[in-house]
């Protein structure tokens, strides 16, 4: 899988949050957007994932040196923010079930098998509603590790998580990222140690 971004500029009124940015991502590699609060690292990364559109440029998708429809290329991607929208109103068993209804998990892994690796088995049945920041990040991490696809788009991951969540974040990392194309936008080196290509959204202001 590659993703190729083509003198992408992304524009808020008359503010250029970044410009002409040309760069390609390929599989299996790990990416590192850095840069302080503020500097587009989000706004970046929900462009690669199509969840908005850049002001120039464009974004493509190849697999197999094949081109990707913008519009099929979420099938290959998941993507985890701490600001991302989970229905609440859900268990987290039931919320499972249903995003796994339209993403496939992993290979050999089981909603309860999930379960069971967020450490929140206890609290499966119970609406995600009444949980913790730190345990709703876990349900937000989840959901995108463990879906089968071959593009991982992970912003700030370690938000809320204690140093026990970030250890496990850590060990899912290790486990279950190297084999495809994952970009993380941060400013913790924590949540991006095992990136070996860093981009400084910075050098394209």
């Amino acid at each position: 899988m590659k993703i190729s971004l083509k003198d992408t500029s992304k524009r808020f009124q008359r503010h250029w949050i970044f410009r002409n940015l040309s760069y390609d991502f390929t599989a299996p590699t790990a990416y590192a957007l850095l840069g302080p609060n503020g500097s587009g690292k989000s706004t970046l990364l929900r462009i690669i994932s199509g969840m908005q559109t850049p002001s120039l440029g464009k974004v493509e998708f190849t697999y197999n040196d094949k081109l990707i429809e913008n519009s099929e290329a979420f099938q290959h991607i998941s993507f985890s923010a701490p600001g991302q929208e989970i229905v609440e109103e859900l268990t987290l068993r039931e919320f499972l079930d249903f995003h796994f209804s339209f993403k496939k998990p992993l290979n050999g892994f089981t909603v309860a098998d999930i379960i069971k690796e967020t450490g929140l088995t206890a609290a499966a049945d119970k609406p995600i509603g009444d949980y913790s920041s730190g345990m709703k990040q876990r349900v937000k991490l989840v959901q995108a590790i463990f879906s089968d696809t071959k593009v991982l788009l992970l912003d700030e991951p370690c938000t809320n998580l204690d140093q026990q969540g970030v250890e496990q974040y850590r060990d899912w990392m290790d486990k279950y990222a190297k084999d495809r194309l994952v970009i993380v936008a941060s400013n913790d080196v924590r949540e991006y140690y095992f990136c070996r290509e860093q981009i400084d959204i910075e050098a394209h202001k």
